[in-house]
């Protein structure tokens, strides 16, 4: 490098350099040769190739293995308050494009596809929710929360609250406490309530951001479930893994005869329930309390073939590659009976939302579930996670859901 540069350096292999000037932003604990200049955990660093080329700037977290998350590639750029609110701005504007006018619920960053390695914001109609996994989003939150409320009510985007959903184990693994609250921003009063009304597709949903999964409601499958209704119209459908009823409720306003929404948690179902009331939907829905893997082959033996339109949407069966097999096995269970209860033609959706089950391998499954069941698959769309969740081809860990829409023939 010909400039002098303020911040220490992490020498890195020719492979890890391979690696990053392909496009990936991590760079593995095992591909640093040596350091200079003091490291700290969460400050900025340089990563330099082993003939001193300069490959990007980023965060150091010296309790993971990935040693170094880089947030920019241009040796002229400073991290002040300055670049960090262009780059909010940033994000926000693709939102702004790519979903519309649709933005009372989205995902407003996306970690390192928005270049905020580790941090998820979530948009609840006047509450933003956040995750933040790494220890270099948490050393700049004070700065960065504010500025993000800014450029979204200079927009027109008024913010009653920012809460922090840290209650994840995950945090451990960069040296941080669990933990979750209202972050306070100067001259709003925390709001009373962690409850809010969101609406998406036309359904109305209450949203927990303290106590409902992950931020509080699952925003990835919004165009999904909008697919999902363009089919119900008429329709029997049985929903698997219902979680609050997103996927139900978007069948039922959608038109359905009847819907049947099931989930092994009772306050999901409660919940489900109370957002059925809540969109008038209540009188053409029935909710079950049930583990799916028992339901599914008690309807089976039955002999009956009750549902016309399936769908299953389960939590992620894996979160690691070692369980890839076991999880290619509870996919196959649910989908082979799912097959074999619908009708010749019959409606089944379908998705898995791990990164670590890839799309060949889903693809692999549900081909051999469907030739066990006896049935050919007529496929309708093949989709992914809605355009707020933003996929960058280099690094495939943005890229995780899989959602598929078929006709039993």
């Amino acid at each position: 490098m010909k400039m002098q540069r303020e911040y220490p350096r992490l020498i890195i292999t020719q492979k890890g350099t391979r690696w990053v000037e392909g496009g990936h932003p991590w760079i593995y604990e095992a591909e640093v040769i040596r350091t200079e200049g003091q490291i700290e955990n969460g400050i900025l660093a340089d990563a330099v190739s082993e003939k001193g080329k300069y490959l990007g700037t980023g965060f150091v977290s010296l309790q993971s293995k990935i040693r170094l998350r880089l947030v920019s590639r241009n040796a002229n750029d400073k991290f002040d308050a300055a670049f960090w609110k262009r780059r909010l701005q940033y994000a926000w504007n693709y939102r702004k494009t790519v979903m519309d006018e649709d933005l009372s619920c989205c995902r407003v960053i996306f970690g390192e596809a928005d270049g905020f390695p580790g941090l998820t914001v979530d948009k609840f109609s006047n509450l933003l929710v956040t995750q933040t996994l790494s220890v270099g989003m948490e050393g700049i939150k004070q700065m960065l929360f504010p500025l993000l409320v800014q450029v979204l009510e200079e927009d027109g985007q008024p913010i009653d609250g920012l809460f922090e959903r840290n209650d994840v184990a995950i945090r451990g693994l960069e040296g941080m406490e669990q933990g979750k609250g209202w972050f306070p921003l100067e001259g709003k009063p925390a709001p009373e309530s962690t409850v809010t009304e969101i609406c998406e597709n036309g359904v109305y949903y209450s949203v927990d951001v303290e106590n409902g999964q992950k931020t509080g409601f699952f925003l990835d499958q919004k165009y999904n479930r909008l697919a999902v209704a363009k089919l119900a119209k008429g329709k029997r459908v049985l929903d698997c893994f219902t979680h609050t009823g997103s996927f139900a409720l978007n069948a039922a306003m959608g038109g359905a005869e009847h819907v049947t929404a099931v989930d092994v948690s009772a306050s999901a179902i409660e919940m489900a329930k109370a957002n059925a009331v809540r969109n008038g939907l209540d009188n053409r829905m029935d909710f079950v309390v049930a583990d799916v893997f028992d339901l599914l082959p008690q309807l089976e033996a039955q002999g009956k073939k009750p549902y016309d339109f399936i769908i299953l949407d389960p939590p992620a069966f894996t979160k690691s590659r070692k369980t890839v097999k076991n999880a290619e096995k509870g996919y196959k269970e649910i989908n082979l009976r799912a097959l074999r209860l619908l009708p010749r033609g019959g409606y089944f959706a379908t998705a898995s939302c791990s990164h670590f089950m890839p799309s060949e391998l889903f693809v692999k499954m549900l081909k051999s579930a469907a030739q066990d069941a006896g049935v050919e698959l007529r496929q309708i769309e093949a989709r992914q996670q809605s355009p707020d969740h933003p996929i960058l081809w280099n690094v495939p860990e943005t890229d995780y859901l899989k959602f598929y829409l078929f006709q039993v023939v």
